[in-house]
Parts: structure tokens; sequence; C-alpha cells
């Protein structure tokens, strides 16, 4: 049975966009905004997604005058990023979370759109699971579709509360695809964008590969492309083709490479396959030319990968004093991070060769792009649907959940490694009714491209709404 917010109050069932612009007009002001949230936020407490709530501080910036192209919105900001005057817990209790000195550099970029923010939202330790539950006794995060199923990770907090009808917008991160499979989980559009498309925060700027993208979970394709046009007039990378503001379709014509299987060795589920497919029809009876073929990536990235996510963990569990907290305690790490973080001592010999292959993905991604011709690749986003809490517990044994984590996760650390934008868009529903999100991949800078399809299938198939089920 769905867990919802929506209700006859100011801010209805609009968008973000929406919602901007009835503020704007005067027809509702930011304050009433604000208190609506909070009230949807205080109902919506057994979904447990929000981290660190500061409703005050959302109420005193609620009255005054603020700019911006989502000025007034309310919102939530994940706990992996810093923002003045709240802790900053990273979903571990290892770390004993202090009030942050200021906002990181990316939060100074997104308030910069005019957020009114309500608080911090959940995210699993350290962000390295897919589901968004923890070994320490804390009460998982759940899925307001269903809630006896996950609502992904890491950003599975944020997606909740979006999904559920708390706020309409809020912002998430993307390292392996947690962006993208919150949004997939929860019946949103997530895009991950192109590295270098935003400021980046203070954790990817010291990596030796940047996987880490922002962004945000929305429930309609103009909020995202909205919120991705505001962010580019704040500042823009140079090198990369500017975006502007996607305002529907664009031309037919494109060829679309649609990749179904993954190459950890698992098939993808039945519905799953089924809602790609059904997204590739859509997409040939707009005028695309659509063509199966196989994963494009080599056959090492799992294993790779998961070495660079044990790198990770190591570094953190080594120096999470220095990076994360002084009273950082890595004796009360999880099980995952811990597993990880071993499994990385034990082949860190092979790491130099890890990285010259992971360096070499975003060369071999091109590829598909440049020399077969394609505009876009159309995957799953996930390889199966999404599972029941428990079976992505951090609490398990690491072996078991690692390799229930390589199945799950099969389509999306590709285009963290490779710098490469992605969109996960609700295009399939479980038998159970838990949403399905399908994957567009494109080449660096195409963006545009990706959010002109993203409104094609949104026109073709409209996104279902939590509040008519």
């Amino acid at each position: 049975m769905t867990q919802h917010a929506f209700r006859d109050d100011a801010l209805g069932d609009d968008d973000a966009v929406g919602l901007a612009a009835r503020i704007a007009s005067g027809e509702i002001s930011a304050a009433e905004a604000c208190e609506a949230a909070i009230a949807r936020a205080e109902g919506m407490a057994a979904l447990n997604a929000i981290a660190h709530p500061d409703f005050e501080g959302a109420r005193r910036v609620a009255t005054r005058p603020v700019q911006g192209v989502f000025a007034g919105v309310p919102t939530f900001i994940k706990d992996n990023v810093d923002v003045a005057g709240l802790p900053t817990g990273h979903g571990s209790a290892a770390v004993t979370p202090r009030p942050a000195k200021g906002d990181g550099p990316y939060v100074r970029q997104y308030r910069a759109q005019g957020f009114v923010n309500l608080g911090k939202s959940r995210l699993p330790e350290f962000g390295f699971n897919a589901a968004t539950e923890f070994a320490d006794g804390t009460p998982p995060t759940r899925n307001p579709w269903a809630p006896d199923y996950s609502p992904g990770a890491s950003s599975g907090g944020a997606a909740a509360l979006v999904a559920s009808g708390v706020v309409p917008i809020a912002h998430a991160n993307d390292g392996g695809g947690s962006i993208r499979i919150p949004a997939a989980c929860c019946g949103l559009v997530g895009l991950k964008p192109t590295r270098g498309r935003h400021v980046d925060d203070t954790a990817a700027r010291g990596l030796p590969i940047n996987i880490i993208s922002e962004g945000v979970v929305t429930r309609s394709v103009r909020d995202t492309a909205h919120f991705l046009a505001g962010m580019e007039r704040t500042w823009r990378h140079r090198k990369l083709p500017p975006v502007g503001l996607v305002e529907g379709p664009g031309r037919a014509g494109l060829r679309i490479a649609m990749v179904i299987d993954s190459i950890t060795g698992t098939a993808t589920d039945g519905p799953t396959r089924a809602a790609v497919e059904h997204s590739a029809r859509l997409l040939a009876d707009q005028g695309h030319h659509i063509e199966a073929i196989a994963a494009p990536v080599p056959d090492s990235f799992p294993d790779d990968f998961t070495l660079y996510w044990g790198f990770l963990a190591f570094m953190l569990s080594r120096f999470g004093r220095q990076v994360l907290a002084p009273g950082f305690d890595a004796r009360r790490i999880d099980p995952l991070s811990r597993g990880l973080a071993e499994h990385f001592a034990r082949h860190k010999w092979r790491f130099p060769g890890t990285l010259l292959r992971l360096r070499r993905a975003r060369a071999q991604y091109a590829e598909t792009f440049r020399q077969r011709r394609f505009d876009v690749v159309l995957s799953p986003v996930l390889a199966h649907t999404p599972p029941r809490i428990g079976y992505l517990t951090p609490a398990q044994p690491f072996e078991s959940l690692i390799e229930r984590l390589r199945r799950y996760v099969a389509f999306t650390p590709l285009n963290n490694v490779a710098g490469s934008p992605a969109i996960s868009l609700p295009m399939g529903w479980s038998a159970e009714g838990v949403p399905i999100g399908i994957q567009l991949q494109g080449a660096h800078g195409a963006e545009r491209t990706l959010l002109e399809l993203a409104y094609g299938l949104e026109a073709a198939q409209p996104f279902r709404r939590i509040q008519s089920t």
C-alpha cells in the first residue's frame, strides 16, 4: 500500500517549476510552501528519509527575499555534503557529526537556485550500498510506493521524500548509480550529468578518478531540465557544450543502441527487460532507429570497479579522521565498508592496472558514439526489480552482499567511470507495484539529447502519480 503526503495545501501536486511560478506570482508565499512541506515531512516520518531536520532554519530562510530559478521551493540536501550549521553524518555510525562551519562548494551552487532547505536526507554508510539500510539498528528508509521494498540508494532518502510528495525536488549525488538507482526504484527522473558539468564538491576533488556527480531527483522531466539550466547560469564548464533550457522533444531519426543484458553473467529479469523493450518501441514510434548491441564495456570492468570501490572504503577507514570528522571511529564501520576495504587490501597489487583500465573507459565509451555512430544507448538502470528491505542489508556477510550488489547494480557504474551523462526514467512497474527505471546514456556533454528524448517518453507515457493509486 502506497504512503504519500499529497493533500490540499500550499504545495498541491505541483512539480518544482510549477510551485516556483506560484510563489513568484504571489499566489502563495515561500513561507506557506515551507510550512506545508514541514507538515508533510512530519506526516511521512515512517519512511525514515530524513537524517537531520532543520525546520526552524527553513522557516527563517523562507521569510527572506530569495532569487533563483526555484526561489522559495522547499528541498532537502543529502547528508554527505556540508551545509552550514548542520551535521554531516555520511550515513555512518563511525562518524560523530558536528555542525559544518560553512556550505560545501557544490551546496553553494545548489542553494543559489533559491531553494529553501528543510534539512539533510538519509543515505547508507558513505553511499556504498544500493539500499538505504543500516547495520547499527537504525530503521531502514522505505519506498513510498511499497514500504516493504527498498527505495534504492545511495540517495534513497531524497528519492523517498520526492516520490512521497514531501518536496518536489531534492539534492542527490551519484558515484556508481546513486541518483539513477533511487530514481528507478521510486518512479522518478534522475539525471547524472557529464563530469565537469557542475562545481565539484570537496570529496570529489582528490579522487584518482572522479566518479562523483551531483544533481537532483524530480517527478518531472521539466524540473530536471530547469534545474540543469539554472545551475549552468550560475557556473558553466567552458570546455563542455552548453545545455541551455530544454523544453520539449528534439529531432527524430536518432540512432539508439539497446543493451538489455550486462556483462556480469546475470540476465536481466523479465519485468525490467519488458520495460526496456517497451521504451524502445515508443522511441521507434517517435521516429528513432533502434539497434540491439552488446554492452559497450570490457569484461574486466566489474572486477575493476569493485576494486576501485574497495579503494574508497580503504581510504575512508584509514583516513576518516582527516577527511570526515575528528571523532571518526573505524571500529564502527559497517560490514559492507569493512569488507570492501579488506578486499582492496588483499588485491591492492592489482590497483595500478585497474586504474589504467578504468582511465581508458572514457575513450572506449566514446567509441560507441563516434565510431559506431550511435547517438544514445538505452538500457535498464538495474538488472532486476527493486528488492524487499533486508535483501541488501549491510548486516549480512560481505560475500553474499557483494555478490547480490554485483548482480543488481550492473548498468550504472560505467557512466561514473567514463564521466558520461545518463538519465533514469520511470517506464515500467513490477507486479508488486514497484517502479522500474530505464536508462538513456549519452555521449560526453550530450545532456540536451537525453532530456529531449526524456520529454518524448514522458509525453508518450505520462509518469504514474502515486496520489492516483
